[in-house]
């Protein structure tokens, strides 16, 4: 475009959007002319960065306190960005959470089911109730799995298991939204540098090993950043006119070479 907005005057909903890579997606499209609702369930961390992006960017940013776990939540956030601007073009399923790496002994069921529920189940709401108004739009929904979904990782047995969910939804929707020209697609990222990522890693007996080991992961020898995997999600949503059931990874190469994958705990005679 002449001025440069690659997403000028595009309604986007961000799930998960005031912080790591849900707020790197809604710096990156507020900076390319989009008019972005997105939710959050900490109300003072919300309202902070709606402060913020107000006051420096192009496009436009406002906050909706949502439990992604709650329909009347979903439902609100979806009713209250169209209230606000009449359509809806892109929808960024994000809000998740990764638990602490630990063997499956340590999980309970409860953990798993309230787990599925906010990654898994908070995409299939949101998307739920955003496709009546995407299918007017032909507009397009990204999705954010993981690297975990398709290769796993030690001790993630029930994080991978959602992104794996999340894979496959991603696939399944895109089939079924295809008769509305509406593109589906869904974004895998490695390491990424994120609030989340250090207060996980921050579990483990060595943070600093752990962090370390995370960006070996990469070829590149580093961690992704919140604001690399954002402009992977606004070329699905501007530019990727032909992609839909994709699933784009943004991880700095780490499905690549060969790793150290022995496993086996040496057993003394």
């Amino acid at each position: 475009m002449a001025d440069g907005l690659r997403y000028k005057d595009k309604v986007t909903i961000i799930t998960g959007g005031s912080s790591g890579i849900g707020k790197g997606c809604l710096q990156m499209f507020v900076r390319n002319g989009a008019k972005v609702v997105f939710c959050s369930n900490d109300e003072n961390q919300g309202q902070a960065v709606e402060k913020e992006l107000c006051e420096s960017e192009k496009g436009e940013a406002k906050f909706v306190y949502a439990d992604m776990c709650s329909e009347e939540d979903v439902k609100n956030l979806v009713e209250q960005t169209v209230k606000r601007y009449g359509k809806i073009d892109c929808l960024i399923n994000n809000a998740g959470t990764h638990p602490a790496f630990q063997p499956i002994d340590e999980f309970t069921s409860e953990d798993f089911r309230k787990l599925f529920d906010l990654n898994v189940l908070g995409y299939f709401r949101a998307s739920k109730y955003a496709l009546p108004y995407l299918r007017e739009t032909e507009g397009n929904i990204i999705n954010m799995a993981s690297m975990s979904g398709q290769h796993s990782e030690k001790f993630a047995v029930t994080y991978a298991a959602t992104k794996g969910a999340v894979s496959a939804m991603t696939r399944a929707l895109a089939i079924d939204e295809a008769m509305y020209n509406v593109r589906v697609n869904a974004v895998s990222p490695g390491p990424t540098r994120t609030p989340l990522l250090v207060e996980v890693a921050n579990q483990s007996p060595d943070t600093k090993a752990r962090l370390q080991e995370l960006a070996n992961h990469s070829v590149l020898g580093r961690m992704g950043e919140p604001e690399e995997v954002a402009l992977t999600c606004l070329y699905l949503a501007a530019d990727a006119t032909f992609c839909t059931g994709e699933e784009i990874q943004v991880c700095g190469g780490s499905g690549l070479n060969y790793a150290n994958k022995n496993m086996r705990v040496a057993l003394s005679s």
